[in-house]
């Protein structure tokens, strides 16, 4: 299981850095892409557009490397669930929004399909939340891991 968890770090911590860093420097396009959904205020929008981006990085990296793994994992659930909670919203209010998930030139738009793959990367994020660290961590190598 350790090596599976691996695996699933590398995986969710590259899709967190691909998508964090497709919105880096494009900060009025996410958060027009944000407010589409029509979910946040509009005081929200902007400071989330501008700091969303570099925590997804960040968050790919611990991912990644293992570091603080379990609570990056914990993280990566909930910034998942409420990506797949506001996708979810603007299906059943019938709304075609562009997702927004790997910046400017994903034209991706809220469907079904978009909360399942969602849903999916819930549940991979809950599985190395709960079985963190795996091996290669650095959560080892600093006494944080079993």
């Amino acid at each position: 299981m350790n090596y599976v968890v691996l695996v699933l770090r590398i995986v969710l911590g590259a899709i967190f850095i691909v998508a964090g860093s497709s919105k880096i420097g494009h900060p009025s396009l996410f958060a027009a892409e944000i407010a589409g959904f029509r979910i946040l205020p509009q005081v929200v929008i902007a400071p989330l557009a501008l700091v969303l981006p570099y925590l997804e990085v960040l968050l790919g990296a611990y991912l990644i490397l293992g570091l603080f793994t379990r609570a990056a994992a914990w993280i990566a659930v909930l910034l998942l669930a409420l990506f797949d909670g506001a996708i979810a919203s603007a299906v059943v209010r019938g709304m075609t929004v562009n997702c927004g998930c790997f910046g400017p030139s994903d034209a991706t738009v809220t469907t079904w399909s978009e909360v399942a793959r969602d849903a999916a990367f819930v549940v991979l994020a809950l599985v190395v939340a709960l079985r963190a660290p795996g091996r290669l961590a650095l959560d080892h190598r600093i006494g944080k891991g079993p």
